[in-house]
Parts: structure tokens; C-alpha cells; sequence
């Protein structure tokens, strides 16, 4: 149960980076501020980590993986339960931690860390079935062969992560790297640094050996690129932006490595005109306001039949209104603030555009009244949105939603897939059979039906189009970290030079 605990939590808030299982200083000195959205106010400041930070990350994780590699799923699976149960042991003081990073209210905070502590045990359960899968069994159809296929892991993995899950979308790549026996360099958003460091201290508590798991703080271009180019890494994971994503792919291409991206989205939720009007408002404010909108996968384009439209828009408008917004340690506390100042103004500004194309405001739009600091935004609705708006077309990343109204089936689909993005979809309508149809011909890798944002660690996590390469969770995720090996042994008959004479 997620609730706010009695007292506040003491957290220890880390400063230097973790590489090869030590606690040291960046090579130039340099720190970055941890600024706190609810208040703007700086209360600590990180390691900023620079490409000499990189090459001794990299080196570790190289010199790590001549021994992590060659270990068994069994035994890796050890390590990532102790993972997990550090993680529960340390479930509050972790969410507190990502409300004053991330500003998060502290349920969703209770929430993700649970997530995390859940995926660290999947993966440990799919390293253990790996071991069963190895040196499986191929039919190759030619006498006198035997063939077998195994699984190995990829080599050192940088993975990238963004600010919106901090360690949440960490866990999604560090767990099945570590579970397929990968090392790893894992560079977090300079937002919010501190969850991400504290993979180290878990890793310690672990007994993790040192080098497998190294944890840099640094900004994207200091440390980020340095990362994504370096040639000692064999694996790029990043979770982000559409163009970060390409000059990761860019970086990736250089040296042939490995690369999967995930790159958000502008999905649509279709709501038919036999929808239940409150689920069908309980839905998509999940799906829009959740989390502050700054969701990749965030329902933000509605779709809602002309017929229907006029009920559903009026209870939003009412059930937006009434959503708390505030600080996410307050009890209540629904929607808190932005994550940065940046994203912040760049959220204000797609509402400005949103006016300035002629859409209208239905609700928010503007900073609460009372809330003189942070970087809080009511939750925002337009109407008399058209298909070319930015707002329709374009990531917001924030809790601002675009509709549009449709006659049929058919122009509703249309509508939903006339998009650059394709990371998820969502439907709702009491003809199921209606959704299974609509859910095939939506051009996405999610869709949800009755529903909107449900995420399981067993279910593939990824997109079409600009959503990205790939896909995390399940045993996909898994995979991203695994090279397959084929090996044939010749056992009689005539050798194949016979047939070449």
C-alpha cells in the first residue's frame, strides 16, 4: 500500500561517482546542482563526470566482464535478489528521495521503487531459465551435423536514462544487463541524479563484484556522448528524446554496436460512443495526468466520438479541476511540479502555441493560484484542435491534452495513426470485439483496451516509427543484452570437400 509514511525518511545523499566498486571524485572536479521543483531550490549538488570519468568507468566494466561474463544465470540471479531486497529494505527513503529530484507525489514514488524491486526478481528468475536454454538443440536437416545455439552476454552496455522514472527506467536496463551477464556503465539524466546513485550503494550492499555496475552523474554532453562514442562499449541502451536518440544512433553506427532506443510518443486514446463516460474520464486522466504528463507512452491525443464528446468533455473539465496539485510530499497531492525550469518553459510555450494556432483552452492552461514557486501547472485540456496543430503532433511531455471528435471507425483510425510517433495506443468501447479489430490496425507496439497505462515488467515496452528501436522488459529486454552463438559440429559421413571435387 502506498501511503505517506509517519515521519520523513533521512536520506543519505551521495556525491562522487561509482566506478570499479569505489566512491570517487571526477577527474576535472566539476559538480552539478540537485534542484528541487517543488520549491526551485538547490540541495545538493553531484559529480559532474567528464569523457576521462568515461575511460575509467569503461575500463572497469571491461576488466569486470572477463569474469561477470563467464558466471551462470544461477549465479547471477543471487545478486540481482539481494538487489531487490535492498531496494524494499530501503523502499521509502528511495521515494522520498525521487519526490525532491523529480517532484513526483510520493505514492507514485512508493510505487515505482516497488516496480523496481519487482523487476530486479524477474530477471533474476529469466537469468536462472537461461541457463536451462543454453546449447538448445538444432535440426539442421543434413546428415552427419549437430547443431546447437547458446546465448552470450552482449559485453560492457552504457545505458542512458531519462528523468521522468529515474530509477524505475534504470532498473529496466540494469537488471537484464546484469541478468545476461553484461557489465555495465549507466549514465542518468543531470535532473535527477540521486536515485541512480544510489544503484551503487545497492550494488555494495549486494556484494556485487566491483566494475560490474558503474554509475556516472554528468551532464549529456560531458558525459553522455563521451559514453555513446566510446569504443570499449558494446551495447547502447537510451531512453529519451527523439533527436538525443539519433546522435545515439549516430554514435552507435561508428562503431557497429548494438543500439536500442526508446523515444516517446504522441499516443491516442479512442473513446467510442458506447463508452461508460466516467470510466472512460477516469482513464484518460490517468492516461494524461499521471505522473505529470511527463509519461513517453501518455495518452495525450483524445479521440472521442462526435456523438459522446460534449458528456465526456464537460466531466473532464469538472474531474480536472478537481485534481490537487502541490508538493508531492503533501498528502493528497496528485500532480506535482515539473521536473526543471527548462521543461517547465518549454511546456508553457506549447501552450502558448496551442492559443496561438486557435485551439482553446477547455481548462488550465496556468500556474494553481497559491503555488508562487515550483513548476506547477494545472492540468490543461484543449478543444477545437486540428490534426496540423503542433499540440496534436508534436511531444509535450507534460499535463497537456489535445482533443479532436470523430464520425466513425474508420476516420478515427486514421486519425490515431496519422502520427511520426507509434510507442502506444489505447481504446475504449463496451463492443469488445470492436477493440480487438481496432487494436490490430493501430500502428503501434501498446495498445490498451478499457484502459490506459497499465505497464507489466513480463509484457514487451517499445514502439514504431520515431518511438524507437527495440524493446525493453519481458524476456525482449532480456534479449537486448544476449548474442546468439550458433555452433555445428561435424560427426560422420563424408566430408563436405567430397561434394566440391
Amino acid at each position: 500500500m502506498n501511503t505517506l509514511p509517519e515521519s520523513k525518511p533521512e536520506p543519505r545523499y551521495r556525491d562522487r561517482l561509482f566506478i570499479d566498486g569505489e566512491w570517487v571524485e571526477p577527474a576535472a572536479g566539476g559538480r552539478l546542482p540537485v534542484v528541487n521543483p517543488a520549491t526551485e531550490r538547490v540541495f545538493h549538488e553531484v559529480a559532474a563526470a567528464t569523457a576521462e570519468d568515461v575511460d575509467r568507468a569503461v575500463a572497469a566494466a571491461r576488466a569486470a566482464f572477463a569474469t561477470w561474463g563467464t558466471t551462470t544465470g544461477a549465479e547471477r540471479a543471487v545478486y540481482l535478489r539481494a538487489m531487490a531486497a535492498e531496494v524494499r529494505a530501503r523502499r521509502d527513503e528511495l521515494a522520498y528521495m525521487e519526490v525532491l529530484d523529480n517532484g513526483k507525489p510520493l505514492p507514485e514514488a512508493q510505487w515505482d521503487i516497488d516496480d523496481v524491486a519487482g523487476c530486479f526478481d524477474y530477471y533474476a528468475d529469466l537469468a536462472e531459465e537461461l541457463d536451462e536454454r543454453q546449447n538448445e538443440r538444432l535440426e539442421l536437416g543434413a546428415d552427419g551435423f549437430r547443431g546447437s545455439v547458446c546465448y552470450e552476454p552482449v559485453g560492457v552496455a552504457g545505458l542512458i536514462v531519462p528523468w521522468n522514472y529515474p530509477m524505475l527506467m534504470a532498473a529496466w536496463k540494469v537488471a537484464p544487463a546484469l541478468a545476461a551477464g553484461a557489465t555495465c556503465v549507466l549514465k542518468p539524466s543531470e535532473y535527477t541524479p540521486l536515485t541512480a546513485l544510489e544503484y551503487g550503494a545497492v550494488a555494495e550492499a549486494a556484494g556485487l563484484p566491483p566494475g560490474v555496475l558503474n554509475v556516472l552523474t554528468g551532464t549529456g554532453p560531458e558525459a553522455g556522448a563521451p559514453l555513446a562514442d566510446h569504443p570499449g562499449v558494446d551495447k547502447l541502451a537510451f531512453t529519451g528524446s527523439v533527436p538525443t536518440g539519433i546522435k545515439v544512433m549516430h554514435a552507435a553506427a561508428q562503431h557497429v554496436k548494438a543500439v536500442s532506443l526508446e523515444l516517446g510518443g504522441k499516443s491516442p486514446f479512442i473513446v467510442f460512443e458506447d463508452a461508460d463516460v466516467e470510466k472512460a474520464v477516469e482513464w484518460i486522466m490517468f492516461g494524461i495526468f499521471w505522473n505529470q504528463g511527463e509519461v513517453c507512452s501518455a495518452t495525450s491525443r483524445l479521440l472521442v466520438h462526435e456523438d459522446i464528446a460534449p458528456r465526456v468533455l464537460e466531466r473532464l473539465r469538472e474531474a480536472a479541476r478537481e485534481i490537487k496539485v502541490g508538493d508531492g510530499q503533501e498528502a493528497g497531492t496528485l500532480l506535482g511540479p515539473l521536473v526543471s525550469e527548462t521543461q517547465y518553459q518549454r511546456v508553457l510555450g506549447y501552450i502558448d502555441i496551442g492559443l496561438a494556432e486557435g485551439a482553446t483552452l477547455l481548462t488550465g492552461g496556468r500556474r494553481p493560484t497559491g503555488l508562487d514557486q515550483g513548476y506547477f501547472l494545472e492540468p490543461t485540456v484543449f478543444v477545437d484542435v486540428h490534426r496540423e496543430m503542433r499540440i496534436w503532433r508534436e511531444e509535450i511531455f507534460g499535463p497537456v491534452l489535445a482533443v479532436m471528435t470523430f464520425g466513425d471507425e474508420a476516420e478515427a483510425l486514421a486519425l490515431a495513426n496519422d502520427s511520426d510517433f507509434g510507442l502506444a495506443a489505447a481504446v475504449m468501447s463496451a463492443d469488445l470485439e470492436r477493440c480487438e479489430r481496432v487494436s490490430r490496425a493501430l500502428r503501434a507496439g501498446i495498445v490498451w483496451i478499457n484502459c490506459s497505462q497499465p505497464t507489466f515488467t513480463q509484457a514487451p515496452w517499445g514502439g514504431f516509427k520515431l518511438s524507437g528501436i527495440g524493446r525493453e522488459l519481458g524476456r525482449w529486454g532480456l534479449q537486448n543484452y544476449l548474442e546468439v552463438k550458433q555452433i555445428t559440429r561435424y560427426e560422420s559421413g563424408r566430408a563436405w570437400g567430397w561434394y566440391l571435387k
